[in-house]
């Protein structure tokens, strides 16, 4: 099981994220994965730099460590051949250590252009298709496509790493796994969900990577662990496809107005335990997952990567 360290685009800073990132490298982190967003999910976190400007800081400041964004969505508020020209950027200035993540996104970042907020099915063909186009254009031959959802107009990247980064898709139901196995090349999951590993790998996903995701709060105590991810994340505990139809960090903090300390333990790990946290890590593991990247939420992101460098990571 690879160990990876999230950056939370939606909490911190550019230049914090970047420094982050530094300290997660020399921590003994196998891997990153950076948020894509254009809004927070509550005002409270207060962030949300543009993810490819990031990139490049982490780029030029880390040196073995591998990055991906965790996903980014190439539906609605970026075109894919936009998102490809960036990734191909990226996987230039950090050659064999980026991967692209993809996913069908949410209502809070997709609507900003005024655009109509599709269905979950015709976002997934939106997925299949901007796919397709973003492989055709990392051939840096010249590509003209007039698709169901986008067109292009002899669009050629010049800028173009020696082998194209591999694209990691983001599922969380049974029908995106599919899709995951049937064109990526490898699986992406908030959920340590052995369906959703079964049906990536029957749908041609077998011996492909899968990357789980999951929340935690380090803190001295579980009580303060607790207090802070209530203050920073209560959308953890929204149940449903909230996260993924409500349009604006103000519906996020309407929503959140629900969820009380008490439902936080429940959607975090919390507290300065590290047999909780290897106990998370064994969960994913056991649902077939062979990597996975911790989000710490709230400020104390050194307390958190100490903690880990020091108890948790070598009992890895």
């Amino acid at each position: 099981m690879q160990i990876g360290y999230a950056l939370s685009s939606e909490e911190h800073r550019p230049l914090d994220l970047v420094a982050n990132a530094q300290r997660a490298e020399a921590a003994g982190f196998d891997f990153l994965s950076i948020s894509d967003h254009f809004h927070p999910w509550t005002d409270r976190q207060g962030q949300s730099p543009f993810v490819w400007s990031t990139i490049g800081g982490i780029a030029t400041t880390t040196a073995k460590i591998e990055l991906g964004t965790g996903v980014t969505c190439p539906l609605i508020r970026t075109h894919p051949a936009i998102i490809a020209q960036a990734a191909a950027t990226a996987a230039s200035m950090m050659p064999g250590r980026f991967y692209l993540g993809l996913g069908t996104g949410e209502n809070l970042n997709e609507h900003i252009l005024g655009d109509t907020w599709p269905s979950p099915s015709v976002r997934l063909e939106m997925l299949e298709e901007a796919i397709e186009l973003i492989r055709r254009l990392w051939t840096g031959e010249e590509v003209s496509h007039r698709g169901r959802h986008y067109e292009v107009d002899r669009a050629r990247i010049y800028t173009l790493p020696e082998r194209p980064p591999p694209i990691m898709v983001a599922a969380g139901g049974t029908d995106a796994a599919e899709l995951a196995g049937k064109v990526g090349d490898g699986l992406v999951s908030t959920s340590a969900d052995p369906e959703l590993v079964e049906q990536f790998e029957q749908a041609g996903g077998r011996g492909k990577p899968c990357y789980g995701m999951t929340h935690v709060c380090w803190a001295p105590d579980e009580s303060a662990a607790v207090q802070t991810g209530f203050e920073w994340w209560p959308n953890s505990a929204l149940p449903g496809q909230l996260n993924t139809e409500l349009a604006t960090p103000s519906y996020f903090e309407q929503a959140t107005e629900l969820v009380g300390e008490e439902h936080i333990p429940g959607s975090l790990v919390c507290g300065p335990n590290p047999k909780a946290h290897l106990e998370m890590i064994d969960e994913y593991e056991k649902a077939g997952f062979d990597h996975i990247f911790v989000h710490q939420v709230g400020p104390d992101q050194t307390g958190f990567l100490n903690f880990y460098e020091t108890q948790v990571l070598p009992e890895r």
